[in-house]
């Protein structure tokens, strides 16, 4: 079909002397877009999408327009639009779904009759192994190869699929373990800002955009790049040239003025932006930066400020392109004549944001004058939770009694100044006779309350600035020259996002430094912030365990949550690298390491963190010398090439997969089971039994498998009766690609609340007309042996939190045909659409309760064969005395794109006979 072009807006560009076909902004307002100029830089990448796109069906003309009233409604309108990005980003654990799910397709596409070499991605996929390293080993100069030789032996049947993967498909790339986290990997060498495509014999260019399984994602809105995390249908959706659905959002302004004052880190201005955006509340919203204090800022700080979008709240945490976007794309090694286009298209397109330039109009602003940033930890428990490191310790006394459990005040350690303590090694002030340091069997040293017993140097918001990694190498040096050591009980590792970082780090001398302090390259990749911080050595973990022990960890993450980082340990600080190295000395939080010494040199006198802390000068001195452009081409020259375990993976070469049925890691799915090239009739929905009665709030973590799995349940059961030791469960994050586990998974979380069984917590349900009390699993099981189909009730907000595609495929795996709620969460509203399951609302006022449902019901459904967007549609509701409720419901599927996909019995089979023909 051809392009409608609504607004004229297809011109030519011509740069060093080829030429680019491209929608112009300028030519769209002169058209009938009046004031496209005054949008937010993240919104005119967004009004371009639509121009290019257009297509009359998914984009229509006033979708466009909605662009340039948002001038008048700001983003409060709520106007939904089809978007489709450049490209699709993966980290392994979501994306090893998504490429089972492409192989399953393959298979489905032969079982046709089709060619399977017809199923390939149809926008590029770069996926990046980076989820599994485990910091097993710390502290030894061979913990990086000992921790990869762990990582294959836990991982091979994931990597011999994903490997398979990387060989079969076209416009899917793998980064193999090793290389460095998804988003350092994307900022430093996958982005290139402006994409370019070959079509009709022409070369168009436009903004690089994209959507990764990844909520961090957001990183590389430092680079001008406009992505956001999404869950693994959405991202299967773009992957095979679906639109992504999106409302268009407010946007936030955020003006920085001013420059970081001496001793401050991009650390602590994020979390202080951090802190900020929270209180303002921008859930749902893009956030840009604009303002004269960017030109204080490296492209790294921008990236450390983008990455954090997520912790607080937004969709995007947006930069426009300007001078230093185009110094970073030369700095790291960048086509030069990309880097010509990226400048001239902005510049064309009004996207080149220059000092002095009118400023957009937004929906709301704040203001951060940077002067005002003061070195930061947060903590104990969430990323907003801001404390000066000069209340650091203070505000950790006051947080202890809750972190103990209500353990009784005397016990917590007195003030500054006691100096008496109990063993060689342990922090000397703050110690007071009621508080005694626990024995460690088999060392010479106790442990406390406070301790911290993690400091790592970890994840993408930190790694990829020379700055705070350079200035804790200098950290490391100058303690390592006065003679100090870290406590003999922390478990100290380095992390970085990429191998450019362990370059220039050995240039500059500062990897031996780091050495000597413990901080020992541990494996590139996500480790501590996402819980793969490996177990505490067993001495430590039992003292803590034994005697109920507020042990503390200190990152340079992005995510504190309770429990995530390691069971052992109940409070975790985030902080600047170098923080971490001198947490890492101090050995405890009750040292206030503002003012405290942090030990002693070899003559006995007191060491100071300002002893040890680096100048400004002496850090920009040492990136200028050593993070240099060749570094950047010499480690990404060959980055798919992987290391001697990728090398030596054996796969079979076919362009389907050789399935392996004893695999408890990755099985072929059964979406496309029994499938024909035209979809079989819907049929009505009869006689349906209740699965579940859920009240408000039941987010995608309540229903999506996660977290360890246990001993005692269905994927338990499955995994021993497979012979795999409760020891070697591994986590259903590492099993995503089986759906016998994640299925057995699904409503499964020990805290979710079935009202069919009151007072039990768990996924337990009740089966009829038996009446039997089972795991929802189990229930499932039986009602479709019997040829029953099911459906879920539930109140307001279902499906909130992140986007979980297992929340949606496990539903319709268990035999779900559909959800019943007072509203939805959007995203996981349109999974389930995406999976063939129907979601209805009831009208305002109506509920399961006040129908006075108990789960012992029937439910029937009708007309669904000829059922339209947003349609009304009765439900029949059979009481067990017999008498019969007939109660109308919306029917949320909403645009005839979704009710093609649910027709065909999903998003997947739906794509799947469109390319297959």
């Amino acid at each position: 079909m051809a392009h409608p072009d609504s607004f004229k807006s297809r011109r030519t560009l011509n740069v060093e002397g080829r030429e680019y076909v491209y929608f112009d902004l300028k030519a769209a307002e002169a058209n009938g877009l009046t004031g496209a100029s005054r949008l937010p830089y993240s919104l005119k990448v967004i009004l371009e999408n639509l121009l290019r796109n257009e297509d009359d069906r998914t984009v229509k003309a006033d979708d466009i327009r909605a662009m340039a009233r948002w001038l008048d409604d700001r983003g409060t309108a709520g106007h939904e639009i089809a978007y489709r990005p450049a490209r699709v980003l993966m980290q392994d654990f979501t994306g090893v779904p998504a490429v089972v799910d492409l192989a399953a397709m393959r298979d489905a596409t032969q079982n046709l009759g089709a060619d399977p070499d017809k199923i390939n991605p149809l926008v590029p996929v770069d996926l990046v192994i980076d989820h599994s390293v485990m910091v097993d080993y710390f502290a030894q100069p061979d913990a990086a190869q000992k921790n990869v030789d762990v990582e294959y032996d836990r991982n091979g049947e994931r990597y011999t699929f994903l490997r398979w993967g990387s060989g079969a498909f076209r416009n899917f790339r793998v980064v193999p373990p090793g290389t460095g986290i998804c988003h350092q990997v994307n900022l430093e060498y996958l982005a290139q800002t402006v994409w370019t495509k070959e079509e009709n014999g022409e070369t168009v260019a436009y903004p690089d955009t994209l959507v990764g399984t990844d909520s961090h994602t957001t990183m590389v809105n430092g680079l001008a790049v406009l992505g956001w995390g999404v869950g693994g249908i959405e991202a299967e959706a773009a992957m095979l040239g679906q639109p992504v659905s999106m409302l268009i959002p407010e946007v936030i302004g955020f003006r920085v003025d001013g420059r970081l004052p001496e001793g401050t880190t991009a650390t602590d201005l994020v979390l202080t932006v951090t802190q900020m955006l929270r209180k303002k509340g921008v859930v749902g919203k893009f956030v840009e930066f604009y303002g004269p204090g960017l030109a204080n800022l490296t492209l790294e700080d921008q990236a450390t400020i983008a990455n954090m979008a997520p912790e607080y709240g937004a969709t995007c945490g947006f930069f426009p392109i300007d001078k230093d976007t185009l110094g970073y794309l030369d700095a790291t090694g960048r086509d030069k004549h990309r880097i010509a286009l990226v400048e001239a298209y902005a510049k064309a397109q009004g996207m080149f944001y220059e000092a002095g330039a009118a400023e957009p109009v937004f929906t709301d602003t704040l203001e951060l004058d940077l002067s005002t940033v003061v070195p930061s930890l947060a903590g104990p428990k969430r990323p907003q939770d801001r404390v000066a490191l000069t209340d650091a310790s203070a505000k950790f006394r006051e947080a202890l009694i809750e972190l103990q459990g209500g353990r009784k005040k005397s016990e917590l350690p007195d003030s500054v100044g006691d100096s008496r303590f109990m063993d060689e090694g342990a922090v000397p002030p703050h110690k007071t006779p009621e508080t005694v340091r626990h024995n460690v069997q088999g060392a010479t040293h106790g442990i406390a309350d406070g301790d911290v017993v993690i400091a790592a140097i970890t994840s993408c918001t930190n790694t990829s600035n020379p700055n705070v990694l350079v200035a804790a190498g200098l950290v490391a040096r100058k303690a390592h020259a006065l003679g100090l050591k870290v406590k003999p009980w922390v478990k100290t590792s380095l992390a970085p996002g990429s191998q450019v970082v362990t370059e220039y780090l050995e240039k500059a001398g500062l990897q031996g430094d780091l050495d000597a302090m413990g901080f020992n390259l541990v494996g590139y990749g996500c480790t501590t912030c996402i819980g793969n911080s490996g177990p505490l050595p067993e001495a430590i973990s039992e003292a803590i365990n034994e005697n109920d022990l507020v042990a503390v960890s200190v990152l340079s993450g992005n995510r504190n949550f309770e429990g995530r980082v390691n069971p052992d340990v109940r409070a975790n600080y985030l902080a600047s690298p170098p923080l971490v190295v001198a947490y890492a000395i101090a050995g405890s939080m009750f040292v206030d390491i503002t003012r405290d010494a942090l030990g002693q040199d070899q003559n006995g006198n007191d060491v100071f963190l300002r002893d040890i802390w680096p100048s400004t000068q002496e850090i920009s001195d040492i990136v200028r010398k050593t993070v240099t452009r060749d570094l950047f081409e010499t480690r990404y020259s060959d980055v798919f090439k992987g290391d001697r375990h990728w090398q030596q993976i054996t796969v079979t070469e076919g362009q389907t997969y050789d399935w392996d049925d004893r695999s408890t890691y990755v099985q072929n799915p059964p979406y496309f089971e029994g499938m024909t090239m035209t979809p079989k009739p819907v049929t009505d929905i009869h006689n349906a039994r209740i699965l579940s009665l859920f009240l408000d709030s039941i987010t995608t973590d309540h229903i999506s498998p996660a977290g360890s799995i246990k001993k005692n349940g269905p994927a338990g059961d499955y995994l021993v009766s497979h012979q795999v030791r409760p020891v070697d469960f591994n986590s259903y994050g590492a099993r995503r690609g089986n759906h016998e586990v994640m299925m057995r998974g699904t409503f499964a979380n020990i805290r979710i609340k079935n009202q069919m069984v009151p007072g039990i917590e768990g996924g337990i349900t009740k089966h009829f007309p038996s009446g039997e009390q089972l795991p929802i699993y189990d229930a499932a099981m039986r009602y479709q042996n019997e040829d029953v189909p099911t459906v879920v009730f539930a109140g307001k907000e279902y499906g909130t939190g992140s986007s979980r595609d297992w929340a949606a495929k496990g539903t319709v795996l268990l035999g779900v045909r559909a959800v019943i709620a007072q509203s939805f969460e959007r995203i996981h509203r349109s999974n389930l659409v995406g999976m063939g399951v129907v979601p209805f609302v009831f009208q305002e006022g109506t509920s399961w309760q006040s129908l006075g449902l108990k789960g012992d019901e029937t439910v029937t459904i009708e007309g669904l064969a000829d059922v339209k967007p947003r349609q009304t549609v009765n439900v029949r509701i059979t009481r067990a005395n017999g008498e019969v409720l007939d109660v109308p419901l919306l029917c949320r599927i909403d645009t005839l794109d979704e009710l093609e996909y649910f027709r065909a019995g999903g998003i997947l089979p739906y794509v799947l006979r469109q390319l297959a023909a």
